[in-house]
């Protein structure tokens, strides 16, 4: 009798208990998507990703997959890394 009573507490306790959505898995999931995305990016504009210096005389495709890249690190960070951890 007394274990069906502990029971009933926790499982009321588990569905009651906020439940947490992302962090940092989230965020490690979201920043390999921004990557694959830089990588197929470069290889549209026919270069290899990590081996152009992004200086002002980089063509403009490549200094587009660079901006597009900063785009959606940041929309990690904001989204996917201040979110409650599991």
């Amino acid at each position: 009798m007394r274990l069906s009573r502990v029971f009933a507490f926790l499982a009321t306790s588990l569905a009651l208990a906020p439940q947490a959505h992302a962090g940092p898995i989230a965020y490690g999931i979201c920043q390999t998507g921004c990557n694959g995305m830089a990588v197929a990016c470069y290889a549209a504009a026919g270069f290899t990703f990590g081996t152009v210096i992004a200086a002002p005389a980089a063509p403009a495709a490549i200094l587009a997959c660079n901006a597009a890249l900063g785009t959606c690190s940041t929309a990690c960070a904001t989204v996917a890394l201040l979110a409650p951890t599991p």
